[in-house]
Formats: C-alpha cells, structure tokens, sequence
C-alpha cells in the first residue's frame, strides 16, 4: 500500500486522492448512457448513488452501463436494419426514406436499451 501524501492548502493539509485507473492528463468523457444513469441514479435512488460514489464504485459501474448500452444500441439498430430492409441501395436511391427508416430504427433501439439497461 502507497504512503499517502498531503498537500498544504492554507492552513490545511489535504490528501494527494486519485481514483483507482485514473490517469494524470488523460480523462476519457462518459458517454451519454453513461450520463443518463448517473442522473438516474441521483434523482430515484441517491443513498445508492452516494455509496457507490463515496466507495469509488460510481464511475466504474457508468462506465460499464456506457459501454453496455452502447453496443446493446449497436446489435440492436443492426437486426432492426437487416429487418426492415434499410441498405445502402435505399440509401443511394432515396436519402430521404434512408435518413427516416434510421432515425426510426434508433429511436426504437434505444427505447430498448434505456428500459432494460440505464433505467433499470
């Protein structure tokens, strides 16, 4: 276990604290899944929010759901595409339709991914 260090701020002395994986200069944005939990989490359930974010546990577990949901969204708009027939030959004959059947397949993805993964 490291010593731990201080650093003198007026007249105290504050801890030298850095999470766990977190490196100097290199901070990686949460993503918007990421972002949308954390807000849940503050808003309906703040004693969890609060013991995950006192243990160190918090930006772990957004980044986790972050990524989850992310690919979840991916696999998803893939099998809705595949489905519904939206091909980069609908695209080149009518952009219109193309952007339509995407944002519709997002749309639907994502109702998905935030019941069953970020608002859960």
């Amino acid at each position: 276990m490291a010593a731990l260090t201080y650093r003198q701020i007026g007249a105290y002395q504050i801890p030298d604290l850095m999470l766990d994986g977190a490196n100097e200069g290199e901070e990686v944005p949460l993503g918007k899944y990421g972002m949308l939990r954390e807000t849940f989490l503050q808003e309906h359930h703040s004693g969890t929010y609060t013991s995950m974010l006192l243990t160190g546990r918090l930006e772990p577990h957004l980044r986790q759901i972050d990524r989850q949901a992310q690919e979840q969204v991916d696999a998803v708009m893939a099998r809705l595409k595949e489905q519904r027939g939206v091909t980069e030959e609908l695209k080149a004959r009518d952009q219109m339709a193309w952007v339509q059947a995407m944002n519709s397949c997002l749309a639907q993805a994502e109702e998905q991914v935030l019941a069953e993964i970020v608002y859960q």
